[in-house]
């Protein structure tokens, strides 16, 4: 820690690769072999794939910048900005074919949503293929500045009281996601439950697109929201509120986005599929060693539109959370290669889906295993490792990630995902 008389303007003047070792350990995360031969042509020379303006986009927004898919025979990649995560699904629902798209940047629950039709129009099945993990951390909850008194961070029972002398004054009390048994809804979920705040009988839960959640604070719509990056660092730099935590404080190393295509366009397009791949693999590296350049790539106007001082700040491990704490070297920056990041692990897909149990997205019998099996595509990513030469150092050995554990002392063990959630006290099921 340091004083908070240090400035995030401040923060944003940094070279924050100018340290050797900092340098190395991103460099070493790179494969040698990283610019291996692409393989088999593809069947297609390109794919129409989306995106939300968010730092955890950048290996799908670098992949295209920076050559990769025209690297592995896909010049013809086009990936398009999103209004948000509805607009997402309703394009993936059409496919290009249908003036839609094909992939996405995507909250890692929604292919399973999709799969089995939980949010789809007329509930009808639209199955997806995640292809490889974007990244790990890098999400925040922030909170409004009316609460800054209460030091919230993981740990905030004081939250509780003063949202029910709130409502008790007749004030409805709403926080904020980005879509419905999402990333984001889950970490706020869990964050609320863990601190004896029912998400769905003490606050009104909403849905807002990230690119508007510092509007929405800024008026007064809501108390709190979870959301990635930029928008959390915009929120305290412009002095409407602060963040509570980061999302890798309430479970280290956690999954987060993910790259996901229509099954049918896989399945019709396998090569194609693979080289797609192994180019959003060869940028995840790249992003990890290119912070810097990086960041001014993807805060560029056809990009995210924002200035790259609320990027590359948070983006580097500098966390000035608003509150008068400020971070230099933060261990739950965001990830792109590193320790895994890109692997689409099976046993965080159960998670998910078992949180989606929890609060009600996803039925109590619904069979995980086997919708992890048709959504889950890790072979693909082996493939496309093993054809860019990764080091099997740099490849899991197994599917799972083993136990998990989080902020508050629960553990989740893949092997025993009921167990896991008969310990929650809060939930909307009975279990």
């Amino acid at each position: 820690m340091t004083s908070n008389s240090t400035t995030t303007k401040g923060i944003s003047r940094r070279s924050v690769l100018a340290s050797a070792a900092v340098l190395a350990a991103a460099r070493a995360a790179l494969p040698g072999g990283a610019w291996a031969a692409a393989g088999d042509a593809p069947e297609v020379k390109g794919a129409v794939f989306g995106f939300i303006a968010l730092t955890d986009s950048s290996p799908l927004i670098i992949a295209k910048e920076k050559g990769f898919f025209a690297r592995h025979g896909m010049p013809d990649v086009q990936v398009l900005k999103q209004a948000s995560w509805g607009t997402t699904r309703d394009n993936l629902e059409l496919g290009s074919a249908g003036g839609g798209i094909d992939g996405a940047h995507i909250l890692t629950p929604m292919p399973y949503q999709m799969s089995s039709g939980r949010i789809t129009k007329n509930n009808a099945k639209v199955p997806m293929n995640i292809l490889a993990r974007l990244n790990t951390n890098g999400q925040c909850i922030s909170v409004s500045n009316a609460y800054k008194e209460l030091k919230l961070t993981t740990e905030a029972k004081a939250f509780g009281p003063a949202l029910a002398k709130g409502r008790a004054a007749g004030k409805e009390i709403k926080v904020a996601m980005t879509f419905p048994g999402g990333t984001h809804d889950m970490w706020i979920r869990y964050w609320l439950a863990a601190n004896g705040i029912d998400p769905d009988k003490d606050v009104s839960t909403i849905v807002v697109p990230p690119p508007q959640m510092v509007a929405n604070m800024k008026v007064g719509t809501m108390e709190a929201f979870c959301v990635g990056e930029p928008w959390n660092d915009q929120l305290a730099h412009q002095g409407i509120g602060f963040s509570a935590l980061t999302t890798g404080e309430l479970w280290a190393n956690h999954p987060e986005k993910s790259l996901a295509m229509r099954a049918d366009w896989v399945e019709k397009n396998p090569k194609a599929a693979k080289a797609v791949t192994m180019a959003v693999m060869e940028a995840a590296q790249w992003c990890e060693a290119n912070i810097e350049e990086m960041c001014k790539i993807v805060s560029g106007r056809e990009w995210f539109k924002v200035p790259v001082e609320d990027i590359v700040a948070r983006a580097s491990g500098f966390i000035n959370y608003g509150d008068g704490r400020l971070v230099e070297k933060s261990p739950h920056v965001m990830k792109f290669w590193k320790d895994f990041a890109s692997y689409p692990f099976q046993s965080h897909e159960l998670w998910f889906l078992t949180e989606n149990q929890r609060w009600g997205y996803q039925p109590m019998d619904l069979d995980a295993k086997a919708l992890i099996n048709q959504v889950n595509r890790e072979d693909i990513w082996r493939a496309a490792a093993k054809d860019l030469g990764v080091p099997a150092a740099q490849i899991p050995a197994s599917t799972s990630r083993g136990i998990e554990k989080f902020f508050d002392g629960k553990t989740f063990d893949p092997a025993n995902p009921a167990a896991y959630l008969k310990s929650l006290a809060i939930k909307r099921v009975a279990v």
